[in-house]
């Protein structure tokens, strides 16, 4: 199988980012898989963060190499598992029936950005939804979404109706209950295949976050952005490590690394380039030519919250169903972006 490496401590280096010690120095070098394109922020910005954060905590003994293309989206939990990479980001959507509480984090309805609800899904993960043991045989290091999820068509939408009917790469979770409210086709193609399928016209649009305009290049296929404030749903991400890679680690940096990146710190700088990601694609959305953004109206926010409240009360039940308090873990993330 072909699959291009980077040092981290290069791409690093690349966003402008400073302070970390050079891979030659460090006794201990994890790699990391991951599916996104070389540009994207997860690849640009988020695995960056990552490293320099570890490499900080651990004062330059433990960095990573990343590597491109290794396996598709969906592998990559098997993959970190069975040990062929250390570390890697999963989109739990696209595994259905793998995942279930991770779909709380995915509601529509709540308020806030990505920082605060991949802080707060931390949390909830801490209190509640571990319980459920869905992340069994690998260590997940940290939890976090995108921002709010909009429509991106290649013809502009003049309402919420417009949607029914059109044929849409939609995501798993709740972006797949979602888009059957919304009565739309469901076309299931990884965030990588995005631009293709647009390009060759074997879908209408996309349902994604703002930042993919420019992180997956929609404002070339995909011109037209129908925004439904709040959005439509928020995807769920978890940082993975191989248990085994953990734990071959000294103890001392284990628990620096815990104390200190792993949880709440890294779920929160991550949430941090999500959020930066939506503000540089709206710019570049507004600045390109042929590209428009049009926000639902008040009937459309209306008769989408009911459909949102049908979601809602469907996947506590459903994610109640795995032993974990449902109602009582939404409610501490609710809480905690209404703040």
């Amino acid at each position: 199988m072909i699959h291009r490496t980077f040092t981290l401590a290069a791409a690093a280096l690349a966003v402008g980012l400073s302070g970390t010690a050079a891979l030659a120095e460090a006794e201990h070098t994890l790699v990391i898989s991951s599916w996104a394109p070389p540009t994207h922020n997860i690849n640009a910005k988020m695995w960056p963060k990552f490293v320099e954060m570890v490499e900080e905590a651990t004062d330059g003994r433990v960095t990573a190499d990343l590597k491109l293309g290794i396996a598709p989206p969906p592998a990559q939990m098997d993959l970190v598992q069975d040990g062929a990479a250390d570390l890697s980001i999963i989109f739990h959507g696209y595994q259905a029936g793998r995942f279930v509480t991770t779909k709380l984090i995915e509601l529509p309805g709540y308020t806030g950005n990505a920082e605060a609800a991949s802080v707060a899904y931390w949390d909830a993960y801490e209190r509640y939804l571990k319980k459920a043991n869905e992340h069994r045989g690998v260590k997940v290091v940290a939890l976090h979404t995108h921002g709010p999820a909009h429509v991106h068509t290649s013809r502009p939408l003049d309402g919420i109706g417009a949607i029914s009917g059109l044929k849409l790469r939609i995501p798993g979770g709740v972006g797949g209950d979602v888009g059957t409210a919304l009565g739309a086709t469901g076309i299931k193609v990884p965030a990588p295949k995005v631009y293709e399928t647009l390009a060759s016209n074997a879908a209408d649009g996309v349902v994604m976050p703002a930042e993919s305009r420019k992180g997956f290049k929609l404002v070339e296929v995909a011109p037209h952005l129908y925004e439904m404030p709040g959005g439509l749903y928020r995807g769920s991400f978890a940082f993975i490590m191989n248990e085994d890679a953990f734990a071959d680690l000294p103890a001392d940096l284990q628990k620096v690394l815990e104390d200190e990146v792993f949880g709440a710190p890294l779920s929160r700088e991550i949430g941090k380039i999500w959020d930066s990601g939506d503000t540089d694609s709206l710019a570049l959305t507004k600045e390109t030519e042929g590209n428009t953004i049009t926000v639902a109206s008040a009937e459309d926010q209306a008769a989408f919250a009911k459909m949102a409240d049908e979601i809602i009360a469907a996947v506590i039940a459903e994610v109640a169903e795995t032993g974990v308090d449902a109602q009582a873990a939404y409610e501490s993330i609710k809480d905690a972006l209404s703040e």
